[in-house]
């Protein structure tokens, strides 16, 4: 999501905000993750006034998107499953949905089906399995194929599984495993997340504006710092130079 950011608007100063004492959103329930998403963008925006908050998970902007915007005076950009594109691309008409059990559940996800997808066959499923080896591949460790296998075996033991040509991400862990999950369903088979559609709109909501960095761009946690900085290497090649807690 960065490196799209950073691909549309080098110039934005950016603050990566990692909320690694609420993880995992998807296993939480929907009050659960409403109330922590306004909680903490609320005081976000108090301490650091950004012009805009981009909310880098689908799980997060399923469920509270409407919410953040009711009570920030901010434009908010959420991360919703790109099902309109992969509706356009799909040859076949059957696409896979990977997501958290939360995001796959929700109304939300129901209503770009309906809108988006009409005479196709989304086939949804949570893949939580995924999202440590993404964790650990972004660190620099080695990672288990097997792993990988095991949380989307679900999707292709689906009915019409065989028939699927194009496979939303919708989380923004998953695509960090593009080519592991490239390695299991093919070649053939369309890899498709919001990233850049995302970083697009925030071109567009920003436009005319003049950006000027009073100081380098940085990560934040709420978590501890130390289980934080592992991922400094990762960062600082999307020009992200210092971490701190929140």
């Amino acid at each position: 999501m960065l490196g799209e950011v950073r691909k549309a608007l080098p110039d934005a100063p950016v603050i990566f905000a990692a909320d690694q004492a609420g993880l995992p959103y998807g296993a939480k329930s929907e009050a659960e993750v409403a109330a922590r998403v306004c909680g903490l963008l609320g005081r976000m925006s108090e301490r650091y006034r950004p012009r805009l908050i981009c909310i880098a998970c689908n799980t997060a902007s399923t469920i509270a998107l409407g919410m953040v915007r009711d009570v920030l005076a901010i434009p908010i950009v959420g991360t919703v499953p790109a099902i309109k594109p992969a509706a356009a691309l799909t040859t076949t008409g059957v696409i896979g949905l990977l997501g958290t059990e939360a995001t796959i559940r929700q109304s939300y996800v129901d209503n770009l089906e309906a809108e988006f997808a009409v005479g196709k066959t989304l086939l949804r499923h949570a893949a939580p399995g995924l999202v440590n080896p993404a964790e650990a591949k972004l660190r620099g460790r080695a990672i288990d194929p097997a792993e990988i296998r095991a949380a989307v075996a679900g999707l292709l033991a689906l009915p019409a599984a065989d028939r699927i040509d194009t496979i939303v991400l919708a989380c923004t862990h998953f695509p960090l495993l593009r080519d592991e999950l490239r390695a299991i369903f093919g070649d053939e088979v369309a890899l498709i997340d919001g990233a850049a559609g995302i970083a697009r709109r925030i071109a567009v909501l920003t436009a005319g504006q003049e950006f000027e960095r009073a100081q380098p761009d940085f990560a934040v946690t709420t978590g501890p710092l130390d289980q934080f900085t592992p991922l400094a290497p990762a960062l600082r090649a999307l020009g992200i130079g210092d971490l701190a807690a929140f």
